[in-house]
């Protein structure tokens, strides 16, 4: 009788598990089958932008470079595969289609063969943005940023009109050098058991978490590290007016102190409405695999502090800033602090992007497609600085809706043509709208930091508009404004 219930009780079991997993392969069909529906809309639009119009004076080659950017902004926004694999496709296709050695599949023999879209790969850019990534893995390994931040929280002694400004500007000056992302996520681990003693009613879980992911968002935009947009951005104008990290810190860190100041001014008046004073007792979660010595803390230190103040001083030693990375590659590898698990942790997707945007700025002005938008967009009588504003607005906008990585690669190369169209500084258009692509955060979707605070449940998405809506509006005229300032 036993036997007989258990045999029941078996079948029952496994005709559930049958179930579950028709229905997630139904699932996976169902969601396959959109993603295809999407990828085959964005092919049959890209043809159609490339192929429909009569595009009078556009070239095979700059026709075809036309239907990349549009599939790839296409697949950007839809997701109908994942970013780092539209890169790839759009470097694949550009060698496909436009460069073959010893000349080119449609005619256009300007350009110099299919090795010109993969240079980017090693490109100054590149090698920036990964030195920035290894100090972040340094600093996460041997727990710099985890004792920085238990620190300043005990220092605020739980009183949350102290807490939220040391927070925010915590958060503010570690996404200037590490991923806003990792940021975000290290300082959720030390919020939430404090804010999980807080009522579900009030308004300071809400502040501390916006404050959090805005003060992230924001402080990407101060270093030529802080964010992908920039290192986009560096990249498309080497060849033009270079930037390095001084002179890029010097037209991104005022705009951003100042939208800093206004979003914590938003963000305080619940907090002084509704004063409360959080816990203190926060778990330091310490970092997992082989032990950290003192040492290698302390080289790690002495290393971000000598790299920072190479890449501040570039202009009096003429160490490109790009070289210098290479001090924390070489040095944090050669000291064991950085090892094969850390290598293998680092963002390489988006490493993938940038060089994807990049590659497609190289496509877009070799195919001759960057000097026909060039002729299109100088019979318009917009003043420039009326031109950079709206395309930093457009930005945001877009930046709002996908990726802003995706973002500054669609935008960034279509904005160093408008600017050389119109006779201007490529940097006076073009650093504006790298930062308008990090005053997007009006959506949970907007940036990687949105998404992480949303998913603690105490957000809703109502609750970013207030200071989103204000960033947006504020933010592309701010950097505008101040960019031309400074040129």
């Amino acid at each position: 009788m036993i036997g007989a219930v258990s045999s029941d009780c078996c079948y029952g079991h496994r005709m559930d598990t049958r179930f579950e997993i028709h229905q997630s392969l139904r699932a996976l069909e169902f969601s396959s089958g959109r993603a295809v529906l999407k990828f085959l809309g964005c092919l049959l639009a890209a043809w159609a932008a490339a192929f429909w119009p009569e595009h009078a004076g556009l070239a095979d080659a700059g026709r075809w470079s036309l239907a990349i950017v549009v599939l790839g902004a296409g697949l950007w926004i839809t997701e109908a595969i994942p970013a780092f694999a539209v890169a790839l496709l759009i470097i694949g296709l550009q060698i496909l289609i436009l460069g073959r050695p010893g000349g080119v599949l449609l005619g256009a023999d300007d350009l110099q063969g299919w090795e010109m879209f993969v240079k980017p790969w090693a490109s100054p850019p590149m090698w920036l943005f990964f030195g920035g990534l290894v100090l972040a893995r340094a600093a996460e390994r041997t727990g710099m940023d985890r004792h920085l931040a238990q620190r300043v929280m005990r220092w605020s002694g739980g009183r949350a009109q102290v807490l939220l400004p040391a927070l925010m500007g915590l958060a503010f000056v570690l996404s200037m050098f590490m991923s806003n992302t990792a940021t975000t996520a290290l300082m959720l681990v030390m919020l939430r058991p404090a804010l999980a003693s807080l009522p579900l009613d009030s308004p300071v879980p809400r502040s501390m978490l916006l404050g959090l992911a805005v003060a992230a968002n924001l402080g990407g935009m101060s270093t030529l590290i802080g964010s992908p947009p920039n290192a986009i951005a560096a990249g498309l104008l080497e060849r033009d007016t270079p930037v390095d990290f001084l002179r890029w810190s010097l037209l991104a860190l005022p705009p951003a102190l100042l939208l800093f100041g206004i979003a914590w001014l938003l963000l305080m008046r619940p907090v002084r409405r509704s004063p409360a004073t959080l816990p203190m007792e926060m778990p330091v979660a310490m970092a997992q695999g082989v032990p950290v010595r003192r040492w290698q803390r302390l080289a790690t230190l002495a290393i971000l502090v000598l790299t920072v103040v190479l890449w501040i001083s570039g202009s009096w030693h003429g160490i490109p800033t790009a070289v210098v990375s290479f001090v924390p590659i070489v040095a944090l590898s050669m000291t064991g602090v950085i090892g094969r698990d850390e290598i293998k942790s680092i963002e390489w997707d988006v490493l993938i992007l940038l060089a994807g945007g990049l590659s497609l700025g190289v496509g877009i002005e070799a195919s001759g497609l960057a000097e026909w938008l060039a002729r299109s967009v100088h019979s318009t009588a917009m003043p420039p600085w009326l031109a950079a504003l709206v395309l930093a607005w457009l930005a945001a906008l877009v930046s709002n809706l996908m990726s802003n990585t995706a973002a500054a690669n669609i935008l960034l190369p279509v904005t160093l043509i408008i600017a050389h169209a119109m006779q201007q500084g490529a940097a006076a258009f073009v650093i504006p709208v790298a930062l308008a692509c990090s005053a997007a955060m009006a959506l949970p979707i907007s940036t990687p930091p949105n998404a992480l605070i949303y998913a603690s449940g105490r957000i809703r998405g109502v609750d970013y508009l207030p200071v989103g809506l204000t960033m947006f509006l504020l933010g592309p005229p701010l950097a505008v404004a101040w960019v031309w300032l400074m040129r």
